[in-house]
């Protein structure tokens, strides 16, 4: 992500970019910030032109923006509970020219027009912090974002409800969230997949990528880690991201979970 420029009265917002520039963001500048994870999340759905994509709290709407810049020709939605952070995901998609209908609303108690939709992805980056672990951050919008108040099965049971049979979730989360992913699963879907992200090669997995099938009965795969920084320290004024990463970061590279490499 590029250095954000202070905008609007008083530096309440910066503008950044993402995918080297090819999208511009507005973000709160003092509120919940998107960086890398949304765009991995992006990178990491296996979505074809004519698609119907879901985001589930899709905050400013970096991840599903990423996909549509990626993959042209998509039916894209989000739910996000902030108004305030999806009036300025409905700015950024009209910014940045991308069809996006963004819905204000709670996972818990989705809106009605909602319940009327099927889907061939459903994505989602959900809040990592258990409730009650940590220091509650300052600002209420990136307290919201950041910690869990609707339980995580909460989150999977309306992705499954609002995928159609075959369709594919896909979750970003933090690893150690990773059993309460697949338990909130249920046998509901399969051919699941799971990709380990790990800031360096010599670091445990701060991230993982889940993707799972709706109503598929393929194995369990784990992939080999999808590492972020080449080297073991930050040895340079720029980025120093491992080839396969800043493809990813920089350039529409799609993750491929069958071989753990971007293309």
């Amino acid at each position: 992500m590029t250095p954000g420029s202070d905008i609007g009265a008083g530096g309440g917002l910066t503008e950044d970019g993402f995918l080297a520039g090819r999208l511009r963001i507005l973000q709160p500048r003092d509120g919940y910030r998107a960086a890398t994870d949304p765009v991995l999340l992006a990178a990491a759905v296996p979505a074809r032109t004519g698609d119907r994509i879901l985001e589930l709290g899709c905050g400013v709407g970096v991840a599903s923006l990423c996909l549509a810049a990626r993959v042209p020709g998509l039916v894209m939605t989000g739910l996000e509970l902030q108004e305030t952070y999806a009036a300025l995901a409905r700015e950024n998609a009209a910014r940045n020219r991308v069809a996006f209908e963004v819905l204000a609303g709670d996972i818990a108690v989705p809106p009605g027009a909602l319940g009327t939709q099927a889907f061939d992805h459903v994505i989602a980056n959900p809040p990592y912090f258990a409730p009650g672990s940590g220091t509650p951050a300052s600002d209420r919008g990136r307290e919201s974002a950041q910690r869990e108040m609707t339980p995580l099965s909460v989150w999977v049971d309306l992705a499954l409800r609002r995928l159609k049979p075959g369709g594919w979730m896909t979750v970003i989360h933090a690893a150690e969230r990773l059993p309460d992913l697949l338990a909130a699963l249920g046998g509901r879907a399969g051919a699941i997949a799971v990709l380990p992200v790990a800031p360096r090669a010599d670091r445990p997995a701060g991230r993982v990528l889940m993707r799972a099938r709706k109503g598929a009965r393929g194995p369990f795969t784990l992939m080999p880690a999808l590492v972020i920084h080449a080297g073991d320290r930050h040895e340079t004024d720029g980025d120093d991201y491992t080839e396969v990463a800043r493809h990813v970061l920089r350039d529409l590279g799609a993750i491929e979970f069958g071989r753990g490499t971007a293309t």
